[in-house]
């Protein structure tokens, strides 16, 4: 290493320090919309057909995105890495989830997938990627209870339980799907969702033809402007970010994300919706930032550690 390199290598590292962060909060204010603008998209395109037409124009535009750029393809056990993972985050994740939101309501899928960290972190451990740390499990547990009073309140006892068992199973494979991703050879981002996308619609549109659904596209304003969010920013703009992010931090940090978000929810549907946000969200918020802070924050260094021992 010359003397010339260490300065870059500092700036370098310095703006990657502050990136990932920001990178992190979009991706939670993206994720906190996702479930609306899903259940919107199910009010007019069958589940199946709705979730694989939305990977497959993903998939076309970082397929697009990889030709202007000329971005190498995946190789060897890249491509096995991405498959994977396309194949659980995409595939199983999104016929899951839009099938359980036929029926469940945003609020209460956001809470099932604010297990998503505790669900990562107990499959890291299985897969022995990550140590056991008790301050991971406490934060989640305190995260999760302050999610419960936050937006768990007038959620509605009625409540399918094939639904709610699509969204737990749901976010199982998104959990895996980020470990997994952990246990190979990243490639450039684009790349991996190129990949990804393309899995999960191969997987999706045969599922709807087996299901004897209708291929249609929206007819109303709304619908179309959900599909379109739904494909170019919680698909193109999200799949992205949250990769770079799990590329910078263990997955059990980086699936944060998915205690704050339905926090984001909450403050989304009160700016556009002027719902009024209550004390129990109030206090629920205080809670999952402490769970934040004792999960991932106080052990940031350890974790910058660790993701570069692991790169």
């Amino acid at each position: 290493m010359t003397e010339q390199s260490v300065p870059a290598d500092s700036s370098q590292a310095e703006r990657r320090g502050y990136s990932t962060p920001i990178a992190f909060v979009a991706v939670v204010v993206v994720l906190g919309s996702i479930a609306v603008a899903v259940r919107i998209s199910n009010f007019e395109l069958a589940p199946f057909w709705g979730a694989g037409i939305r990977a497959a124009m993903a998939a076309l535009a970082f397929w697009l995105i990889i030709v202007i750029r000329r971005i190498d393809l995946p190789r060897g056990r890249e491509v096995v890495g991405a498959l994977l993972y396309g194949l659980l985050t995409v595939g199983f994740s999104y016929a899951l989830l839009y099938w359980g939101l036929l029926q469940v309501q945003a609020g209460l899928a956001s809470l099932v997938l604010a297990v998503v960290p505790l669900m990562t972190f107990l499959f890291a451990l299985a897969h022995r990627q990550e140590s056991f740390r008790w301050r991971v499990l406490m934060g989640s547990v305190i995260a999760i209870a302050g999610i419960l009073i936050a937006v768990g309140q007038g959620l509605g006892t009625s409540i399918p339980l094939a639904s709610l068992f699509a969204l737990i199973a749901g976010a199982a494979c998104l959990a895996e799907g980020s470990v997994v991703f952990k246990l190979f050879p990243q490639p450039h981002p684009h790349a991996t969702n190129a990949v990804a996308l393309a899995v999960g619609a191969a997987f999706l549109l045969p599922l709807s033809v087996i299901a004897g659904e209708a291929w249609q596209m929206p007819t109303t304003s709304q619908t179309w402007i959900a599909f379109i969010y739904l494909v170019l920013i919680a698909t193109v703009g999200l799949y992205y970010l949250y990769l770079l992010v799990l590329s910078r931090w263990p997955a059990s940090v980086t699936n944060y994300s998915f205690l704050l978000f339905p926090i984001a929810t909450v403050v989304l549907a009160a700016w556009l919706l002027s719902e009024r946000i209550t004390l129990n969200f109030v206090m629920g918020s205080i809670l999952v930032l402490v769970g934040v802070w004792l999960g991932a924050l106080t052990g940031s260094a350890e974790n910058r550690s660790t993701a570069e021992v692991t790169r």
